[in-house]
C-alpha cells in the first residue's frame, strides 16, 4: 500500500550517457538497452519473413553486432539515428539469415532457367520495406519508453499521470480517488510528462 509520500525515483533509467555506457561495456547500460530496443527487433524479424525460433537467433546476431561495434555509430546530420543504424544492422541480419538458409537446386533448363529463377524475389525481400526507422518503429519504442519509465515513479504518480493524461479524467476526480491534492495530481502528471520528453528527446524518437 503507498505510504502517500513518492519513493526516491530511480536516475538513470534510460539516460542522456546510455550509449556512452554502452561503449564502455557497462553492464547495467546494455541490460536497459536490449529491454529497450529488444521488441522493435523481433517485430522486425518477424515481419522480414522470419520465424519466431529465427527470429531470436537473429536478435542474438543484432545485439552481438551491436556490442562489438558500438563505437561505431556517429550522428553526422540530424537525420543520422540510433534506430536507423540498428534497423541497418538487423536488415543485413535477416539477409545473411536467409543466404545461410538458401539450398537451391540446379534448375532445369541449364544457365537461362538459372537466371530467371535468381531474378523471382527470395525469402527476406521484405525486410528492405518493413526493417525501418519509421513511425510505427517510433511508436513502438514509444511505447516501450513509456512501459520502462514507469518503474521510476510511485505507483500513485504514475497513476495520477494515466488518469489524468491517457484516460482524460479530470483533475479533482483523480485527486478524490487517489486521496491526493488537487495540485499533487497536476505536480505529478507534471514530472511523468517532463520524464517522457527528456527520454523521447534523448533518443531522438
Amino acid at each position: 500500500m503507498s505510504s502517500g509520500h513518492d519513493a526516491p525515483e530511480q536516475s538513470g533509467s534510460i539516460s542522456t550517457t546510455l550509449w556512452e555506457q554502452v561503449r564502455a561495456q557497462d553492464p547495467q547500460a546494455w541490460q536497459r538497452l536490449v529491454r529497450l530496443f529488444g521488441p522493435l527487433i523481433c517485430r522486425w524479424c518477424r515481419r522480414g519473413g522470419l520465424s519466431a525460433e529465427d527470429a531470436a537467433d537473429v536478435l542474438q546476431e543484432v545485439f552481438t553486432a551491436v556490442w562489438q561495434h558500438a563505437g561505431d555509430f556517429r550522428r553526422k546530420d540530424p537525420a543520422d539515428s540510433f534506430v536507423a543504424w540498428l534497423a541497418t544492422i538487423t536488415r543485413n541480419k535477416i539477409r545473411d539469415h536467409f543466404r545461410r538458409g538458401q539450398r537451391r537446386p540446379q534448375a532445369r533448363g541449364g544457365t537461362s532457367a538459372q537466371l530467371a529463377m535468381a531474378e523471382i524475389p527470395g525469402e527476406g525481400a521484405e525486410a528492405e520495406s518493413s526493417v525501418a526507422a519509421d513511425a510505427e518503429a517510433t511508436a513502438l519504442l514509444s511505447r516501450r519508453v513509456l512501459e520502462l519509465t514507469q518503474v521510476e515513479f510511485e505507483r500513485r504518480t504514475w497513476d495520477a499521470f494515466v488518469q489524468t493524461t491517457l484516460d482524460q479524467r479530470r483533475a479533482a476526480d483523480v485527486a478524490a480517488d487517489l486521496g491526493m491534492s488537487v495540485g499533487a495530481v497536476y505536480m505529478a502528471k507534471s514530472r511523468v510528462l517532463r520524464r517522457l520528453r527528456d527520454v523521447l528527446a534523448e533518443l531522438d524518437l
